[in-house]
């Protein structure tokens, strides 16, 4: 029988801090209220044992959970995916899913435990070719991105933050579509965190990640060009700039790069022919 748990009270994503002291003179001590982005532990769970304790921001907590369970490959798609529960206690969030039984074996078989900072996206790996895993090489479409569609997606992702306009703290990851738009986006106090959550969201709302771009503010490493890539989309589209593996291990896996995008422009790293 699966144990249950017994809910608790979810963190708020954003806490009112005052400011203790400051360069302003004007502060004299009496600083004003600030919003402080939260963090908290968010432990994945599957079959009762834990695999991974992130620091993450207390939302969209299954979403995270289920982006999460496909980009480290626990699972391959959302029917191995039986049953969810969030629990939240005093210290923290268990997101609990429950596997079928030979999942549930090939995950004990490489189970590893991965607690660590929020801006370590390799953390628990125990060797170097874990680290550098190959990735399959993407299949080939027609998808191709004018500038324009460059630029609106970049927009797009700055106009769709509410919770980093608030504490100016938080990364964000989303989804654009040629022809429509930013469709979908995440934020999360973790680079990876964020992009997580919007695999999660896109696998549970039944979008096609081979029709489009993924956005992000953050800079293009190697483990967002890997979970970009396993996840099945094309074009990897940033605000910051990428590190020469990422790019390296972009264009091995045919993902298409383009960094620097604030909205009036950008920088083509990888597969340009998939830039009109």
């Amino acid at each position: 029988m699966r144990p249950q748990g017994k809910p608790g009270h979810t963190p708020s994503q954003i806490v009112p801090r005052k400011v203790i002291a400051g360069r302003d003179p004007r502060l004299k001590g009496q600083g004003p209220l600030r919003e402080l982005a939260e963090e908290v532990p968010v432990a994945m769970v599957f079959n009762g044992s834990s695999l991974a304790v992130m620091m993450a921001t207390p939302d969209d907590i299954q979403d995270f959970a289920t982006g999460f369970a496909f980009s480290e490959g626990v699972v391959q798609s959302l029917d191995e995916l039986e049953d969810y529960e969030q629990v939240a206690h005093e210290n923290g969030i268990e997101a609990r899913f429950w596997l079928p039984e030979d999942r549930a074996t090939q995950l004990a078989d490489r189970r590893r435990a991965l607690a660590g900072p929020i801006g370590c996206g390799l953390c628990g790996i125990d060797s170097l070719s874990q680290a550098l895993r190959k990735i399959p090489a993407l299949p080939s479409n027609d998808l191709t991105l004018s500038a324009n569609d460059v630029n609106d997606a970049a927009r797009g992702l700055r106009a769709s933050q509410p919770l980093h306009d608030r504490c100016r703290a938080l990364h964000a990851a989303g989804f654009f579509l040629p022809g429509t738009g930013l469709v979908l986006a995440r934020e999360d106090v973790g680079r990876h965190n964020a992009l997580d959550k919007l695999i999660g969201a896109m696998r549970r709302q039944g979008m096609d990640p081979a029709t489009g771009a993924i956005v992000m503010t953050s800079r293009i490493s190697v483990d967002l060009v890997q979970k970009t890539a396993l996840t099945g989309c094309p074009v990897l589209i940033s605000a910051s700039a990428p590190t020469a593996h990422g790019v390296r291990l972009a264009e091995e896996a045919g993902l298409a790069v383009a960094a620097f995008a604030k909205g009036d422009g950008f920088e083509i790293y990888s597969r340009p022919e998939r830039f009109a």
